[in-house]
């Protein structure tokens, strides 16, 4: 059976001299696997060799049981400004390796792919150093509440006493095993924590603040996305280097 779909690839591996083994993030179909054959021909049918971040409409077949779909169409685009962009490229790399890893196969998100696919457009376009890592938290937090992950940012999760936006007051933390913050009264219950800012959780409660935020505030905020991450997949994600040598949080 022969399906049809808008697509984002977002990993490729080499399978022969001549052929590749994709992942592609599908509107329709969610994550998906598929065996592009003689794509690697100077002369394939797809155009040459497909590389992540390519996107456009695909045909694949998909068989019950089978784990390899094969690729029969793909009508390759690509978001030309990430390859001149080092931060955007990194911004968008991060982004790709969170989602293969937060997303199951077959398990379709249509929200969580056209958020990606606008953060891909506007990472590609943007010249300004700060707007990248913007579009990255954005669609971070997107991901996060797609995949059932959402963090609690408006109040403790623990006395769910409410944070209150511009409170000067009571310092705040994040704890990546409570998904969310927590107050200065519970953060003793919580081993894993880190200590936030009140500019900080103030953009975290209230995302509309993001616009103007500074770069230190966006490296603040990102540091504890990482620190969220880490957490959520029980490891550091590959990726989180090259987001904290761009943002000066080593």
């Amino acid at each position: 059976m022969l399906n049809k779909d808008l697509a984002v690839c977002i990993r490729t591996i080499d399978y022969s001299e001549t052929s590749q083994v994709l992942t592609f993030f599908t509107r329709e179909f969610g994550k998906i696997k598929a065996i592009a054959k003689g794509s690697r021909r100077a002369k394939s049918a797809f155009g040459g060799a497909i590389e992540v971040f390519s996107f456009g409409m695909i045909v694949f077949s998909q068989s019950s049981g089978e784990k390899l779909s094969i690729l029969t169409e793909f009508e390759q685009q690509s978001f030309a400004g990430l390859a001149g962009n080092l931060v955007s490229l990194n911004c968008a790399m991060f982004a790709v390796e969170l989602l293969h890893r937060l997303t199951k196969e077959n398990d379709p998100h249509p929200q969580l792919f056209e958020d990606f696919c606008e953060f891909l457009k506007n990472v590609s376009k943007t010249k300004d150093e700060s707007e990248p890592l913007i579009f990255l938290i954005l669609f971070q937090l997107s991901l996060l509440k797609e995949v059932g992950l959402q963090p609690v940012l408006n109040y403790c999760v623990n006395c769910k006493t409410r944070y209150e936006t511009g409170d000067r007051g009571n310092e705040v933390y994040f704890s990546s095993s409570a998904g969310g913050l927590v107050c200065k009264d519970c953060e003793a219950h919580f081993l894993d924590k880190v200590r936030l800012s009140r500019r900080c959780a103030d953009v975290l409660a209230n995302l509309k603040l993001i616009v103007n935020a500074d770069r230190k505030i966006l490296s603040d905020i990102e540091k504890v996305l990482i620190f969220h991450f880490t957490g959520v997949l029980g490891g550091r994600p590959k990726a989180a280097e090259y987001i904290e040598k761009m943002t000066n949080l080593c």
